[in-house]
């Protein structure tokens, strides 16, 4: 049963046909995990604690500095140099006392990843570089957990779904990471800080619709976005790859890569 703050707290989620009481239910007893407490994770974090997703976890081993805050919004100028993951909890929290929240302070690599995402429904992809998301995207089709791929530089945008047996994965698309330094990163290339907000909340969206079992999921799609044109274009995907090296028919990756890092391709 729900306390009356509960209830007075979610009503506006309670009175959508789509969520009601049951799918507020669903929500209190799911588990997030975010990636990255930065540009991305920041606003996803903000959502889903508001939204009342009853455990939380964040995974990000960085201070919070003075450049991160004209887009990584959990975050204030009173935080920095305090960890992101705590950072982000007191925020979290201050929102939303109800909401769990697990936070690791500590660098994603192929000896964890697989131990941090056991315990979760859904995964959010918040990284900053192609190795961490081709580590992200591999390790959740091994352990078949569903997530949320999304990246941003400039003012432009992209966010895709993967859920086993729904479509195909990051790697299906964009097969390896590409060359070191073939790509630019925020650092080189900037970011306009509302992206991080945009796109994220569109992430968070994704979480929520998968908890409470409604809506299209952009599973076999990637939605992308150009701010400058304020245009939203669905690529569809193609359905199945049978020649993916991580979830096509006959997988040749069957051990988790660490790729050479870089800094951040979209972020």
């Amino acid at each position: 049963m729900f306390s009356n703050e509960q209830l007075e707290r979610y009503s506006r989620h309670i009175i959508l046909k789509e969520v009601g009481v049951k799918g507020q239910k669903k929500l209190l007893e799911g588990k997030v995990l975010i990636i990255g407490a930065g540009g991305l994770g920041a606003p996803v974090a903000m959502y889903l604690a508001a939204a009342g997703v009853g455990t939380i976890g964040i995974v990000d081993a960085d201070e919070v500095d003075l450049s991160n805050l004209q887009r990584q919004v959990i975050h204030t100028t009173s935080d920095v140099g305090k960890a992101k993951v705590q950072s982000a909890k007191e925020t979290m929290e201050a929102i939303n006392p109800d909401v769990k929240v697990i936070t690791y302070r500590e660098f994603v690599d192929s000896t964890n990843i697989l131990d941090l995402i056991k315990d979760y429904d859904f995964i959010i992809d918040g990284t900053d570089n192609f190795p961490t998301k081709f580590l992200i995207n591999d390790a959740c089709v091994m352990a078949k957990k569903p997530f949320s791929h999304a990246g941003i530089i400039r003012f432009r945008g992209q966010l895709m779904t993967y859920v086993p047996g729904q479509g195909p994965c990051y790697r299906c698309v964009f097969k390896n990471p590409p060359p070191k330094d073939a790509v630019p990163t925020c650092k080189q290339a900037g970011v306009i800080g509302a992206m991080g907000g945009v796109i994220g909340s569109l992430q968070a969206m994704e979480a929520v619709k998968y908890l409470i079992g409604k809506g299209d999921l952009l599973t076999g799609k990637l939605l992308t976005y150009d701010a400058l044109k304020m245009e939203f274009h669905t690529v569809k995907l193609p359905q199945h790859v049978k020649d993916c090296p991580i979830c096509g028919e006959n997988p040749t990756i069957t051990e988790l890569i660490d790729y050479e890092q870089a800094e951040c391709d979209m972020k």
